[in-house]
């Protein structure tokens, strides 16, 4: 990897830290956005659906968008579009229009993912994939720490919205940044554009599906955390808003080395199913035991062993498809199975929403969530027979 290569590397890793400080903000800051615009667990839950259903609609047609033109034009598109809504989300006072501007700012968000993704692998050795695609999450990582020691001590300062407000505006000059220096690797020859129908046919593999599904089971239990266990902290176990923060830094701290060393772990290991398989097992223990642990220290120790394998087979998982289908149809790929991972995001933020109003309590939504990690497990014993057959053929 020469200049070029390190310097467009180092600048999405960047736009990822400040990516996050906005989309780890609304679920940190969410008990002072609840109670400014006066909404249910319910209707705070419906913010999350509204950016990731235009977020998950979107998978799909950005990864195509790579393909076709490259990744880092749609990905600056992406990040100043999101960073630009993401103003507008601060400013709004009615609840219809907070969700309108989070839906559309969904949609802008999808060209951050797949393009991202085809972005920081194709600067790598096709061996060294899935340790590149954890860079992506290490970046979201290191601004969620950021943002958990920051945001609510300047949302208690100066109120929730000049804080959401400032973050977004360092968004939009961080795609101003990627735009002036960063690039797409250069081809060795003329790329062969992948066309619409070329799409369809993801479909016919049925390596696409069992990686799909377990996309589903990932960012269930990514958004059963990253969007619930802040409020559950402040809700049902009583801590403050700058004592949850602390909490989600020292996740998120837990969660950045764990994202890379998964990868590099596939990497050696040559079997993301076995890294996918041992890590969803342990969440299925740490989901059951979330809501039903009283003691705050031993929640925390829950929380802890969560957060490090929460995103530990992140790189293994995105990696498998580039590996079946090759690198021309990164983009897509990856955008396939991210669209069925935000269908599994969305009906999570919403469920466990409802769950909470009527219930009373997380534990229920968390016991579903235990349940859909065992289902992922079995996900990836299916997905080893089929490499495993692919290789022997």
């Amino acid at each position: 990897m020469g200049p070029a290569g390190a310097r467009t590397v180092a600048l999405v890793v960047f736009s990822q830290v400040v990516h996050w400080l906005t989309i780890a903000a609304i679920p940190l800051l969410l008990p002072l956005i609840r109670e400014d615009l006066g909404i249910s667990f319910t209707q705070a839950g419906l913010l999350s659906v509204a950016t990731t259903l235009a977020y998950a609609l979107m998978q799909i047609p950005a990864g195509y968008l790579a393909d076709r033109f490259g990744p880092a034009r749609p990905f600056f598109v992406g990040l100043l579009g999101w960073s630009a809504m993401c103003v507008g989300f601060g400013m709004v006072h009615a609840y219809w229009l907070a969700l309108v501007t989070l839906l559309v700012a969904g949609a802008f968000r999808a060209l951050l993912f797949a393009p991202g993704l085809a972005l920081l692998a194709s600067w790598f050795q096709p061996e060294r994939r899935a340790t590149a695609m954890s860079l992506f999450m290490l970046g979201g990582f290191s601004g969620s720490i950021l943002l958990a020691l920051a945001g609510p001590l300047l949302a208690e300062r100066f109120g929730w919205r000049a804080a959401f407000i400032a973050f977004a505006a360092m968004g939009i000059g961080a795609a101003l940044l990627f735009r002036g220096f960063a690039k797409d690797r250069p081809r060795t020859q003329p790329p062969r554009r992948v066309a619409p129908a070329e799409v369809l046919r993801l479909a016919r593999f049925p390596i696409m599906w069992v990686c799909s599904g377990l996309q589903f089971v990932r960012f269930t239990v990514t958004t059963a955390f990253n969007f619930w266990v802040p409020s559950l902290l402040v809700a049902d176990r009583g801590l403050s808003v700058p004592a949850a923060g602390l909490v989600m830094a020292m996740s998120a701290a837990l969660m950045a080395p764990s994202s890379t060393l998964g990868g590099y772990v596939s990497d050696r290991l040559r079997n993301p199913p076995l890294v996918i398989g041992a890590a969803l097992a342990i969440l299925a223990c740490t989901n059951a035991l979330l809501a039903a642990v009283e003691s705050v220290p031993l929640l925390l120790l829950v929380i802890a062993v969560n957060s490090v394998f929460l995103q530990f087979y992140f790189g293994p998982l995105f990696v498998v498809p580039m590996e079946a289908l090759g690198p021309r149809f990164a983009g897509t790929a990856t955008g396939f199975g991210n669209l069925f991972a935000n269908i599994g995001g969305l009906s999570t933020a919403y469920s466990l929403g409802v769950i909470k109003d009527h219930a009373g309590s997380f534990a229920w939504g968390y016991a579903g969530v235990s349940g859909v990690c065992l289902v992922g497990v079995a996900l990836a014993w299916i997905l080893a027979r089929m490499r495993r057959d692919a290789v022997t053929k």
